[in-house]
């Protein structure tokens, strides 16, 4: 392990030791299954976070990581069979049990721009997807906003901002509809037994999401939302009078916890490879977002065992 890690070097190593331990423990091994066993798994895994890091293209790899076809295809095949996300559930999990994931949840979503080599794969094609059965969308979730054409990621993250779950959509997808689906993608088990928590305290969110439709979902739930009338709205109940109702509550001092998500998406954007999408396919551009959430809990949950 340590050998391969100083082949690596410094200068391409995203992990450390720690990190790697616990990382390794995670991903899924080849023993028993039909083929060659995974070797240099570490090996493979740096030059999946160094493409991400940099945003090159794959065939550019340096040397040092082996063949770049290893790598991309151990990429595809870990974003399709969902390895990551299962990744990120594992460290949440632990994240838990540990006292180091705070319930107060804030929603948001950014847009990415998508480079042009990551539009031209054919519409309607549909690709094997990754966790609970998904497949690639048909629109390979590439819309076409004002900034050109776009991918919009959808992020919710605990009250420290590091990342529950993330969703994609075409740029020009409105953030509001968006909102449950977010939330339901939020699933950490107990590592105590019982069914996963998928509930948290309080989600905050800005005015794209104070729709009548997401304030009832909170509520059926027992959440707490921490939400802003939009001001169309809050001149709609006025002009109603006595039937326009009274309004929702709102804690201003908790609605300044929201800055975290942005935070989180500026530390993703951080990653080349997010920021910018170079990927044909929503899954696989997807599975990089989410291992850059990974490499965050990996900081605070590797580095103190």
């Amino acid at each position: 392990m340590f050998a391969v890690a100083a082949v690596v070097g410094d200068r391409y190593r995203v992990l450390t030791d720690k990190q790697w331990e616990l990382l390794e423990l995670l991903l899924p091994k080849s023993d028993g299954q039909v083929g060659r066993n995974f070797a240099n798994n570490r090996l493979v895994v740096e030059g999946m976070l160094f493409r991400l890091r940099t945003g090159v293209p794959w065939r550019d790899l340096p040397e040092v990581f082996g063949p770049w076809q290893t790598v991309w295809k151990r990429h595809r095949r870990y974003a399709g069979d969902g390895t990551w996300d299962r990744v990120l559930v594992a460290l949440t999990a632990l994240a838990d049990a540990t006292g180091n994931l705070d319930w107060v949840v804030s929603v948001d979503s950014s847009i990415m721009r998508v480079h042009q080599h990551g539009a031209n794969a054919s519409r309607g094609d549909r690709s094997p997807a990754g966790p609970d059965g998904e497949s690639e969308p048909a629109d390979h979730a590439i819309g076409r906003s004002r900034g050109g054409l776009t991918t919009k990621a959808h992020l919710a993250t605990d009250g420290n901002g590091r990342g529950l779950a993330v969703l994609l959509s075409g740029g020009q997808a409105n953030d509001s509809p968006m909102m449950p689906a977010v939330l339901d993608a939020i699933a950490v088990p107990r590592l105590s037994g019982g069914p996963p928590r998928r509930s948290p305290d309080q989600v905050l969110a800005d005015k794209a999401y104070s729709s009548a439709s997401n304030r009832k979902v909170l509520r059926s739930k027992g959440i707490r939302a921490v939400i802003p009338e939009r001001a169309d709205q809050i001149a709609n109940r006025k002009r109603r009078g006595r039937t326009g109702g009274r309004p929702p509550g709102f804690d201003s001092a908790a609605y300044k916890g929201r800055n975290v998500v942005e935070r989180a998406f500026n530390k993703a954007k951080h990653w080349r490879g997010v920021a910018t999408r170079y990927d044909k396919l929503a899954i696989t551009y997807r599975a990089g977002f989410v291992m850059a959430l990974a490499v965050e809990w990996l900081k605070l949950l590797g580095d103190m065992t």
